[in-house]
């Protein structure tokens, strides 16, 4: 008997998603027992309600695993010394959403090698690989929520009885904590991307290849 490529990659998922699970503490927990925040987000002219714990510029960035394409799990720690720009969408497969993380994409690729620009939504893997391949999406680092929720739950972004997250921006530098926060007011709107740009470019560290370098750069400059 053969089954649908549909079926079967369905299956795959199903099959990926508990074998990530068993191999992850902290999996489980209860909705109905995550802090709520009301009036903070709209979804066209009503207010949404958030699951999770809010977390304020100055902060220490909670920690959070997500999963890549190939359902690989992938933590914070892992961008350790890093200055990280998180731009959070509902869905890639949305108008705003698919010009949010395009922007980001094309902005990435102008910025100092100690900056990562990451997407995270919970969107499946699949769907994800999948628009990034179409939307020649290579120079930000795509993620999944949709297995753990964790990141969601950890920054109160996580749109009750939607299983969305709402649209944010965060930037956490290098020694982990949020210099900046931009939960976006609708949303069906865009996300102030120069100000954020601007907040990053500030606060990565200058990088310095070497006195030598600066030098002979100078010398050229005078010339």
């Amino acid at each position: 008997m053969k089954f649908p490529t549909s079926n079967i990659t369905l299956c795959a998922f199903f099959i990926a998603s508990f074998t990530l699970a068993f191999n992850c503490q902290g999996y489980s927990f209860d909705l109905d027992k995550l802090k709520q925040s009301n009036n903070l987000v709209k979804a066209g002219d009503k207010y949404v309600t958030l699951l999770g714990q809010q977390v304020n510029v100055g902060d220490q960035a909670p920690p959070f695993t997500v999963v890549d394409k190939n359902f690989a799990p992938v933590s914070l720690k892992d961008f350790q010394g890093q200055t990280l720009l998180i731009s959070v969408v509902p869905s890639l497969d949305t108008g705003v959403c698919s010009i949010q993380t395009k922007r980001f994409n094309e902005e990435a690729a102008k910025l100092p090698k100690n900056i990562t620009i990451l997407t995270i939504s919970n969107d499946l893997p699949f769907a994800q690989k999948r628009f990034c391949n179409v939307e020649k999406i290579d120079s930000i680092k795509v993620l999944s929520d949709s297995v753990w929720r964790e990141f969601g739950t950890n920054y109160g972004l996580l749109i009750k009885d939607m299983g969305l997250l709402t649209r944010a921006i965060f930037i956490i530098d290098d020694q982990g904590k949020i210099v900046y926060k931009e939960l976006v007011a609708n949303i069906s709107q865009q996300p102030n991307y120069d100000k954020a740009l601007a907040k990053v470019r500030y606060t990565a560290p200058v990088i310095v290849i070497n006195a030598v370098t600066i030098k002979e750069a100078a010398k050229k400059t005078e010339k």
